[in-house]
């Protein structure tokens, strides 16, 4: 093996670490943050003063990290589970304490055939473990969205409307 990169990812230990699409790389430290990274340059974070608004910063931190492509599964030392959107870490769910104790790891489960058999109707199932000897499945609901022929046919009723008012209001404009 040949190292070809190396930078400063946090200050203190790093807890754990996952590779994701496009060579960016998860990583989540001793120092509260979990980071994105392109190459040695930061896409985004996560602080816990950001992310969990009135929960201290030093109160907990990120422990256990994983990137499925399109989400990004975090647990943390205080026993919490959350799955965000990869690409903007947008958060789509989060149980506190779904463990009594450290998240060791999460894992998601793969889109095999026995994968999918599991997922049944939720968009993606998430595994946790941790020190309080309990592996938990997560699962996301379907987030529900509009189809694209009835958001055009709304964008359209919406061009008619505004000329009829716009007509309405001064007559002779068309």
């Amino acid at each position: 093996m040949k190292k070809m990169l190396e930078f400063k990812a946090h200050d203190g230990e790093i807890e754990d670490i996952a590779l994701g699409p496009d060579n960016k790389v998860v990583t989540a430290g001793r120092d509260f943050q979990c980071c994105v990274w392109q190459q040695d340059q930061l896409v985004t974070g996560l602080h816990w003063h950001e992310n969990l608004p009135g929960i201290p910063d030093k109160a907990y931190r990120y422990q256990a990290c994983r990137d499925s492509g399109t989400f990004l599964g975090l647990g943390t030392v205080t026993g919490s589970v959350a799955i965000h959107i990869a690409f903007s870490l947008q958060r789509l769910y989060y149980v506190k304490e779904a463990h009594g104790i450290v998240v060791t790891d999460v894992a998601f489960v793969p889109e095999s055939q026995p994968g999918r058999e599991l997922l049944g109707g939720h968009e993606a199932a998430l595994l946790s473990v941790a020190v309080d000897s309990r592996c938990k499945l997560h699962l996301l609901p379907t987030r529900r969205s509009l189809p694209i022929w009835l958001l055009l046919l709304l964008c359209a009723g919406l061009i008619v409307a505004t000329i009829l008012l716009l007509q309405l209001a001064f007559p002779g404009f068309l």
